[in-house]
């Protein structure tokens, strides 16, 4: 990559630039908007912080290697960007099993919705995706940290557990461990999430109201679910299984894949669906147009 940096550092700030803009105008939209300070909007507005998040501990650390001509990151920033970029990929999938719930409730359940969806209720749903993926990240990074290491090459663009792991010159049993417990929590949310719809699509078929309302906010959800799931299955897969023959260029597409496309389409997948939401953006251009 080094002999075409500059067009790879453009195009990575540029990247960069996109996911920041997109995310923070969907959260400032919902933030500002008193009608959409709901709960659906709410978990929406913490689906787009955690792309934030995630994409913060990877894009001004890859910036700066592409400026230089020794990539070498310390250990403890090492550990630090693994926590940052994986605690955000999994709080995607936490985020997205709350969003089900919220829209199987919304869908299936209307006349209970609000004596369900309380304010207390919201407010563990929004802070569970965080409290749970810490805690689990937290672990597997302490029995990371544990680790006699015997190398200081990461076969990746960026920090992660597994290639740490691999550098290890003690057991690794206890690290595998709490990767294989970490995937099984998170493969359970997305079946929590494919119940959830198998209920919702079947109340939508004895109705032509939840029809539309299935088409409005349920798609969204499950085509953020599917970009979010496929990106992360092919880093993970390939991180563990994947062939040292394999070329660079691919690896590298790999490694970055879910680090790119879902940061920059949830938002707009949801802002372009949503209709209030798209509405107030409209109307914030608007504005913004008719003060100049």
């Amino acid at each position: 990559m080094m002999e075409h940096r500059a067009t790879f550092f453009s195009l990575t700030l540029l990247c960069y630039c996109v996911i920041i803009l997109v995310n923070f105008a969907l959260i400032l939209t919902i933030v500002l908007d008193e009608n959409l300070h709901e709960p659906m909007y709410i978990f929406l507005c913490n689906l787009c912080i955690s792309g934030l998040f995630g994409t913060s501990g990877f894009y001004p650390k890859f910036l700066l290697d592409l400026l230089s001509y020794l990539q070498v990151i310390s250990y403890a920033g090492c550990l630090i960007q693994t926590f940052v970029i994986y605690s955000s990929a999994c709080s995607d999938f936490s985020i997205l099993a709350v969003m089900a719930y919220d829209r199987y409730v919304a869908i299936c359940r209307p006349l209970e919705y609000h004596s369900v969806m309380t304010r207390q209720r919201v407010a563990w749903l929004v802070s569970y995706p965080w409290l749970s993926t810490f805690f689990l990240i937290d672990v597997q990074c302490i029995l990371t940290i544990k680790l006699r290491l015997c190398g200081s090459h990461i076969e990746k663009l960026y920090c992660a557990n597994w290639p740490i792991v691999k550098l290890s010159c003690s057991s690794t049993s206890a690290s595998n461990i709490i990767g294989f417990i970490i995937i099984v929590f998170y493969l359970w949310h997305i079946l929590f999430i494919m119940c959830s719809y198998v209920y919702i699509i079947r109340s939508c078929l004895k109705s032509i109201q939840n029809r539309g309302r299935f088409m409005q906010t349920c798609m969204p959800h499950l085509l953020s679910l599917m970009n979010v799931t496929v990106a992360l299955l092919f880093d993970v897969l390939y991180s563990r299984y994947g062939s040292a023959d394999t070329s660079q260029n691919f690896r590298n597409f790999m490694a970055l894949q879910f680090l790119v496309v879902p940061p920059i389409l949830n938002p707009l997948i949801y802002g372009l669906k949503l209709k209030q939401v798209r509405n107030q953006i409209l109307s914030f251009c608007m504005t913004s147009k008719i003060n100049k």
